[in-house]
């Protein structure tokens, strides 16, 4: 059967105890593809996440306590009961997400590289030895937990973003409340049973799920929270961000992009185009590392656009539980009306589609993979966060004219060129303002290097070293040596 392996009622997880839906009001779980209902998800209750928060707060002393060499012990034990369910958590990501059975094995394959990078790496904590000043005097800082996490994750990566900023909390000796999207939850709750069957001791991890407002303003104004960590749009980050700080607590915030990708006139127009299609589509476009926007130097604007067009119509799209899919459907409806509204706003400025621009069928959020031509800047595609399978494609004519236009949207997270010349390539590197730069490839986020967006993509950085001093404080410690 098709949802065999879904469960039909889901749980939270609070104080080392799975709780069931019992009397708690529900929230129902969709198929993306079929419509369908998938499950029942709980609501947690007031009761709840304070059980939740007493939880952290009481297990925080023991675990952060514990040595880095036993903690990567449990968080390699979760990686490893990670790879032996992959195909069943793959199976209920694909359900509940909607992306291709291969991309979402893909997706637990690199939560497993986070893990086991965060759990070597918790180990490596290391503080400085400072030049003492006098004799008998010696200083140094250390690095330790900074206590209590609250974690916020979206529905489009589920599995590896929870990941992320669980193994670097455990990692660093923090305890976590995991608050992941209300659209995904079956995938989170696997990863949260790996860890748990690993042997993450009662209290250090708890799982809430429910009215989003209500969970985000008691986990972060709660005097127990330490620290928060969120990945989504730009409008909730701002609010979260807005929550932490009257409390005068540090944040993560990886937000929204709308990645450039600045195509020049060295390179060979098919081949890039291809490539581009290939990582536009993925995930149906809904990744904030995704290009979003294309800018082609003249000479090849023709060749690029007539290419693109072609290889976006070899994306087979549908049910990404058949293995010949390479693009599911939009994870909700409001996606696919917003991809909607995108076309529909840009053909009405002036814009051309030279493929796609139409919902496919009346059942599940389908959307075709969708190149449109001739966009004009005043365009909405061209100013908002896509999050949807869409290619808008412009002409430049020189770098001195698309620097300033690359750089005008408020978004700071990805940016990609494609040129032969390494002059140029420095130039593009040094000039764009964003946190992650690729040229002449897509790269997706990896466990040892740092994701962190510029302007308003975010604050702070997840992964790679940076990611795990996110969940550390640094303590100064002066010892004179002397009796008095």
């Amino acid at each position: 059967m098709r949802n065999a392996h879904y469960p039909e009622n889901m749980q939270l997880f609070i104080d080392g105890k799975w709780i069931d839906v019992d009397d708690r009001d529900t929230i129902t779980i969709t198929d993306p593809s079929t419509d369908q209902e998938l499950g029942k998800l709980p609501i947690a209750t007031e009761e709840d996440i304070q059980n939740a928060l007493d939880s952290v707060d009481n297990a925080f002393e023991a675990w952060s306590q514990t040595s880095a060499w036993d903690r990567e012990s449990i968080l390699k034990r979760a990686a490893e009961l990670l790879g032996e369910r992959k195909n069943h958590i793959a199976h209920i990501l694909t359900l509940e997400n909607g992306k291709p059975l291969a991309d979402s094995q893909g997706e637990i394959d690199r939560a497993i590289e986070t893990i086991l990078w965060c759990a070597e790496e918790g180990k490596r904590t290391y503080g400085r030895i400072l030049p003492p000043r006098e004799r008998l005097l010696s200083q140094s800082s250390i690095k330790r937990a900074i206590g209590p996490v609250a974690a916020f994750v979206p529905w489009n990566f589920p599995v590896v973003l929870a990941a992320r900023k669980l193994a670097a909390a455990l990692a660093a000796g923090c305890t976590v409340v995991l608050k992941p999207a209300e659209e995904t939850p079956a995938s989170c709750i696997e990863l949260v049973r790996a860890f748990i069957d690993a042997g993450v001791p009662s209290g250090v991890v708890n799982l809430l799920f429910g009215i989003p407002a209500q969970i985000s303003e008691n986990l972060i104004q709660s005097p127990i929270i330490k620290k928060v960590s969120f990945t989504g749009s730009v409008e909730v980050g701002r609010l979260l961000a807005t929550l932490a700080a009257q409390q005068l607590k540090p944040v993560t915030m990886e937000l929204g992009g709308h990645a450039p990708v600045v195509i020049f006139d060295d390179v060979n127009a098919d081949k890039v185009a291809k490539l581009c299609a290939s990582f536009k589509y993925r995930n149906a476009g809904q990744v904030c590392l995704s290009p979003s926007r294309f800018y082609v130097h003249e000479s090849l604007l023709e060749e690029f656009t007539n290419s693109f067009a072609k290889y976006a119509s070899q994306i087979q799209v549908g049910d990404g539980l058949n293995p010949d899919v390479t693009m599911g459907p939009l994870n909700n409806s409001r996606r696919l009306h917003a991809a909607e509204n995108f076309v529909n706003q840009a053909v009405d400025a002036g814009a051309t589609v030279e493929f796609g621009g139409k919902r496919i069928g009346k059942t599940g959020n389908y959307f075709e993979p969708s190149v449109l031509s001739n966009v004009p800047p005043s365009s909405t595609i061209l100013h908002e966060e896509p999050f949807c399978p869409i290619a808008p494609i412009m002409s430049f004519q020189s770098f001195s004219e698309i620097l300033p236009i690359v750089n005008k949207d408020d978004l700071g997270l990805a940016a990609y060129a494609f040129t032969n010349n390494v002059e140029r390539a420095a130039e593009f590197s040094e000039s764009v303002e964003a946190g992650w730069i690729g040229i002449n490839h897509f790269v997706p986020a990896l466990a040892d290097a740092p994701i962190g967006g510029m302007k308003n993509s975010g604050l702070g950085y997840e992964g790679g070293p940076e990611g795990l001093d996110a969940y550390l404080h640094s303590k100064f410690i002066s010892q004179h040596n002397v009796n008095y």
